[in-house]
């Protein structure tokens, strides 16, 4: 049973990754001190600490993927590594003195709001229960992963690796290897498993568009004129952030820049294959933009290799001794890697979320996850997200939208606790209204252009994606209007 709550603070934020630790600098720069941050694993980094397989890297330039307000004018490469991503995580911590804040290895397992006091309170696996008057979900959509549900999976009698639970100790020298999935994760880890493996193959369901990755070593003297000169930093990030931006034309809408791009990925896939079967067997059927885009320039290379086959047959089957595709054959592996994604929560929620009235929001969420700005919930009074519904980025970097989150998240608190509120909730027309202009404005989005990706639920409803410019998007979280939300004032003084 959980001991007695002796302290309410003043926030409590859930997940100590990206969104958790930005969010906390945030409100300690605008004078919020009273903040906890709650960790399920034993150290930080979020999915950067989870993703360590061979070859891990984010396809979006470092310089663009970081804080404007964390700048780290030291990253060694264009496109950084997991490894390093995770240092500049540690180094963010230490630099604004973090860890007194954050609590490891409390798993959270519920949050219910207490109306007459205006309080959450936050329950865990295992220890007492946390207590707050606001909340920062800030677990991540992609924090979560499980082995897929195919057929025979507990039959295989070899080893298992999914590709966010990466098993170091295993030596794949001389070893069969079965990869399944050709997305974000596959593309990086392939290349590095035909290095080691005996022989590789890979299992594809649906080709990806794949462009280029300019990867390149930063040199010293780069470094040096960041750290010299931060404005030079500033504006190769505005660079790079008009630059992606600029993709949008091609990746979110269907326009003649649309073809353009596909021509350009088109144009990779025949200068690195030379087998024109391969090549269409590579090829995808639908419009670039609707499922995500892959960068790479080794992950053609790698199929290639002679260690290397692709198969494109569906899967039937996992048997004792390997993969059983739809035409019969078996194929023998010590080893399965399982790079099928995350469990993302697009009709859900990682943990029961109780608001006003016993309402639940996984049971509001199960057509499909909606949220004022993706931001706030109508019904959950203090309660905030991160890369919430209809967040997601499908052309620029997840962290210039996080920034935006966070920094609205900022005034609702200041807000809350500025007033003295027991509760600041989103008015139910506000988000309603908000919510059918996001899906009208979907509609005409290459995402719902008739493609099966992981940002539409079973029947189709986008709960992931935002249909615009990073800078609409940006715009939008500028301000918190108080005439949008609910203010119940007489909040408690902790």
């Amino acid at each position: 049973m959980n001991a007695k709550v002796t302290h309410v603070h003043d926030v409590l934020i859930v997940g100590a990754g990206f969104a958790g630790l930005g969010s906390a600098i945030r409100l300690r720069q605008q004078g919020v001190e009273d903040i906890v941050i709650l960790e399920r694993e034993s150290e930080v980094g979020g999915t950067w600490r989870d993703n360590q397989y061979p070859g891990a890297a984010c396809d979006i330039p470092s310089n663009l993927y970081s804080y404007s307000f964390v700048p780290n004018p030291g990253w060694p490469r264009s496109f950084s590594g997991s490894r390093d991503i995770l240092a500049y995580i540690h180094d963010m911590v230490d630099q604004f003195e973090l860890m007194p804040l954050i609590h490891f290895n409390k798993n959270v397992t519920g949050a219910s709001f207490d109306e007459a006091q205006g309080l959450w309170t936050i329950k865990l696996q295992r220890g007492r229960a946390y207590k707050a008057r606001s909340v920062i979900m800030a677990q991540g959509p992609l924090s979560n992963a499980s082995l897929p549900n195919i057929t025979g999976i507990d039959d295989f009698e070899g080893h298992r690796i999914h590709s966010a639970r990466w098993d170091h100790d295993y030596d794949f020298a001389g070893k069969r290897v079965a990869v399944i999935g050709t997305g974000a994760s596959a593309v990086q880890i392939i290349p590095e498993l035909v290095k080691k493996a005996e022989f590789v193959k890979v299992f594809q369901r649906t080709p990806g568009w794949v462009l280029p990755r300019p990867d390149l070593r930063t040199p010293e003297w780069n470094k040096k004129l960041f750290e010299r000169l931060p404005i030079t930093q500033s504006a190769v990030r505005e660079a790079l952030f008009w630059g992606h931006e600029s993709m949008a034309t091609a990746l979110i809408w269907d326009t003649p820049v649309t073809g353009l791009l596909e021509r350009v990925a088109k144009a990779h896939l025949k200068h690195q294959v030379a087998d024109p079967w391969l090549r269409r067997q590579l090829t995808p059927d639908y419009r670039i933009g609707c499922k995500r885009v892959l960068m790479s320039s080794d992950y053609y290379p790698a199929l290639q290799a002679s260690n290397c086959q692709l198969v494109t047959w569906p899967i039937d089957r996992l048997s004792a001794a390997g993969i059983r595709t739809a035409e019969g054959l078996e194929h023998v592996a010590d080893c399965i890697v399982f790079a099928t994604g995350f469990d993302v929560n697009k009709t859900g929620t990682p943990f029961p979320v109780t608001g006003l009235d016993g309402r639940r929001l996984e049971e509001e969420w199960r057509g499909g996850a909606q949220a004022y700005k993706s931001v706030n919930v109508s019904g959950y009074p203090n309660l905030f997200f991160t890369f919430g519904p209809n967040s997601g980025p499908g052309h620029n970097s997840a962290l210039v939208y996080m920034e935006a989150q966070i920094d609205y998240i900022v005034q609702g608190i200041r807000t809350l606790l500025d007033n003295n509120l027991r509760a600041l909730d989103v008015k139910p027309e506000v988000q309603q209204r908000h919510n059918r202009r996001i899906q009208k404005r979907l509609a005409k989005t290459n995402w719902n252009s008739g493609c099966s990706s992981w940002y539409l639920t079973e029947d189709g409803f986008n709960a992931t994606m935002y249909p615009g410019f990073a800078t609409q998007y940006r715009r939008q979280m500028k301000t918190l209007k108080k005439r949008d939300y609910r203010m119940q004032p007489e909040g408690i003084t902790s």
